[in-house]
């Protein structure tokens, strides 16, 4: 830890105990803490190094072959598409699964991915990742990616204010992204995005969180792995509830 925090000109002390980085030889996350936070201890959450299909998934058995049909209808129909699970689930995994699709069906599609750890992994020909950091924030990256003519706009993930500029650009001709979310179940992804646009400083936007996500798809960990349980359609809000459907019925 010493060693990492070094290299980003720091010193790991009782005044700055937690260091939370990008290894530099492969790029894992790497989450570690030190006295008197805890005993020195960490954690390496290693960067994903291959592209999946639709295919591979529904193979693993993580999503149906009719689950499969309907992600990629989704995607070549360029529904906004947000990826909901609980930390460690496989949401950017699954993102990457969807980006690889939109490779496929709409390879000239310019994609403008931001994330804070490089995650995403894309074979799409033009494709521009912004990363973000203390001094470049994720709200701050969407301003500079509706400068740069997007066809679609994908964030790694959402977990602050930033919901709102999000919500806005894919509601202002951007269709076809994919975003994650933390959230315990399918539906929970818009109270999500509410209570993050709200800390965006918008907090009535539950109207443009309905036109702007048309597709909640929940992955979660389960005793045979990982399995998406829940995909909705979004239809609207109204009389203060979100409409939504689901696309096939939950599976084992």
């Amino acid at each position: 830890m010493m060693t990492l925090a070094s290299l980003q000109g720091r010193i790991l002390d009782h005044r700055d105990p937690v260091i939370e980085c990008q290894q530099p030889l492969d790029g894992s996350r790497f989450s570690g803490t030190i006295e008197p936070v805890h005993a020195p201890s960490f954690n390496i959450r290693r960067r994903a190094v291959q592209i999946f299909a639709l295919a591979d998934y529904v193979a693993a058995g993580v999503m149906t072959p009719v689950q499969a049909q309907l992600l990629s209808a989704a995607v070549d129909a360029r529904r906004n598409i947000v990826v909901v699970g609980s930390t460690g689930s496989g949401k950017t995994t699954l993102a990457n699964v969807l980006i690889a699709e939109i490779a496929t069906l709409h390879p000239w599609h310019r994609l403008l991915i931001i994330e804070d750890t490089p995650e995403i992994q894309c074979a799409a020909p033009n494709c521009l990742i912004l990363q973000t950091s203390e001094h470049f924030d994720t709200r701050r990256a969407l301003t500079v990616a509706m400068r740069r003519r997007p066809d679609r706009i994908i964030v790694g993930e959402v977990r602050g204010g930033e919901a709102r500029t999000l919500i806005e650009a894919w509601n202002t001709g951007h269709a076809g992204g994919i975003a994650t979310v933390h959230a315990n179940d399918a539906r929970a992804g818009l109270i999500r995005l509410e209570m993050l646009c709200a800390i965006g400083g918008a907090p009535n936007m539950q109207q443009a969180i309905a036109h702007a996500v048309n597709l909640l798809v929940f992955i979660a960990p389960t005793p045979a792995g990982r399995r998406i349980t829940e995909i909705l359609a979004v239809a609207g809000h109204a009389d203060g509830h979100y409409l939504t459907a689901p696309m096939e019925a939950d599976h084992a």
